[in-house]
């Protein structure tokens, strides 16, 4: 009795449980066991920085794509916006983001990253990509590639914004 009913997906063939898949292959537990142990190796010197994930995520979101609005940048950082809320009120008090108000409409506010920020993140980004680098010692360019290209397509399917 290990048949899952869900109308969504196809019966021909019984849908495994996750006792039967194991967490070791179960790919949302090893993305979020990867990405835990990225967010702890780089929490001290977050820590030392002032930052927390949220905001750390903040900043390397609007170092790419600046003058967010907050509800863009919550999808891009991957932070409820609430929790993004309070941690925009703290970078914006240490005057790591500026709140800009949108050019086309007056209901819209902009996060932009301000020098000071760009700085921060550029002291934490060497941490950033030595972590980063550790994830894939081992793994060929072309391993790599695949599997980001693998990513990019999971996220395709799943997400709710076109961004």
């Amino acid at each position: 009795m290990n048949e899952i009913d869900t109308p969504e997906i196809e019966k021909s063939q019984p849908l495994q449980r996750l006792g039967e898949i194991g967490l070791s292959n179960f790919a949302p537990y090893l993305m979020n066991r990867i990405m835990g142990r990225y967010n702890a190796e780089l929490r001290q010197e977050m820590t030392d920085l002032g930052l927390t994930t949220p905001k750390m995520r903040a900043l390397a979101v609007l170092s790419v794509i600046d003058a967010l609005p907050i509800s863009e940048l919550a999808v891009y950082a991957v932070v409820e916006q609430s929790t993004l809320s309070r941690a925009l009120e703290q970078l914006v008090s240490d005057g790591l983001v500026r709140r800009d108000p949108d050019a086309n409409d007056s209901r819209v506010t902009r996060i932009g990253i301000t020098e000071t920020g760009r700085a921060a993140l550029d002291q934490l980004w060497p941490s950033m990509a030595r972590n980063y680098a550790e994830m894939f010692k081992g793994i060929s360019d072309e391993e790599r590639q695949a599997f980001v290209t693998t990513l990019q397509k999971m996220l395709k399917n799943i997400r709710k914004h076109d961004f």
